[in-house]
């Protein structure tokens, strides 16, 4: 219930976005980025979280991507939060941020993660998954890191934060603080195929398929409106989706059906099929 409400305010924050002029009062690199991710959110990401959301019950490959589409509001939508200038949205932001992040915990606990994890066949290409989640938040923790302690040691204000515009470097702030530790953890576990690493790589690279892809089409809406620089950008945003996207495929579609692991056992809750077709 927590995550259709969400996809329903969500759709309704994205329209808003694309429709409605003047909502945004950022400068134009930003709001760019805000129509661009409302495009992803309302295309992509609202579809899927809605229909992963009705398939959970019943099939936990749904289950995880309906996890990985709560991730990918609530890092999105805490951009908005607190990045965007102030707007008449701004409560539907609170809304969207905050039921995503209860839905997500609430989801998260109730998952049986190491029957989850039994799901996953054997051949489960998981250490090639694992130093792709490794490398991506190791570099993106380190390329910060080094862009925060350049400035510190010069006494300048980084580049980007400059562009944004904002008082504060809002992308730093919510990479280091949880999406890098995010993507190193389940690089880790799933390294090592503990049952919490196959999940929280799932979610992490569902999300992070989504998320590139936003900045994919953030870049194309920038480079239309003219900001110098966002054209070059849209072949690496892509690129990261794709590959992101790859390893997404490879975890899921090694997830074996219900019927593989109990052949008599629909994955619908409280039905059982018996091998005569009688349904109780």
């Amino acid at each position: 219930m927590l995550s259709t409400i969400a996809a329903g305010l969500a759709a309704l924050a994205a329209a808003g976005g694309l429709l409605l002029p003047g909502l945004y009062r950022d400068n134009l690199w930003v709001t760019s980025a805000w129509r661009g991710n409302d495009l992803v959110t309302l295309a992509v990401a609202v579809p899927l979280l809605l229909g992963a959301s009705i398939a959970a019950r019943g099939s936990r490959r749904a289950l995880l991507v309906q996890l990985g589409m709560l991730a990918y509001l609530v890092y999105g939508y805490a951009f908005y939060l607190f990045g965007a200038a102030f707007n008449r949205f701004f409560l539907v932001y609170v809304a969207i941020f905050s039921l995503s992040t209860v839905a997500l915990l609430f989801a998260a606990h109730g998952a049986d993660v190491e029957a989850v994890a039994r799901e996953f066949r054997s051949r489960t290409p998981a250490r090639l998954v694992a130093g792709w989640l490794l490398l991506t938040g190791g570099g993106l923790g380190a390329a910060w890191v080094a862009q925060c302690l350049e400035s510190a040691i010069a006494g300048t204000i980084p580049r980007v934060v400059e562009d944004s515009g904002h008082p504060t470097g809002i992308v730093f702030a919510l990479d280091l603080s949880w999406l890098v530790p995010a993507f190193l953890l389940a690089g880790l576990w799933l390294w090592r195929r503990r049952p919490w690493g196959f999940v929280l790589g799932a979610i992490v690279s569902i999300k992070g398929a989504t998320y590139t892809l936003a900045l994919a089409a953030s870049s194309v809406v920038a480079a239309r409106a003219g900001v110098a620089g966002a054209a070059a950008e849209i072949p690496l945003w892509l690129s990261l989706s794709g590959v992101s996207l790859l390893a997404c495929a490879l975890l899921l579609g090694n997830m074996r059906p219900a019927q593989e692991l109990h052949p008599t056992t629909s994955r619908a809750q409280g039905l059982r099929l018996y091998p005569k077709g009688g349904l109780s």
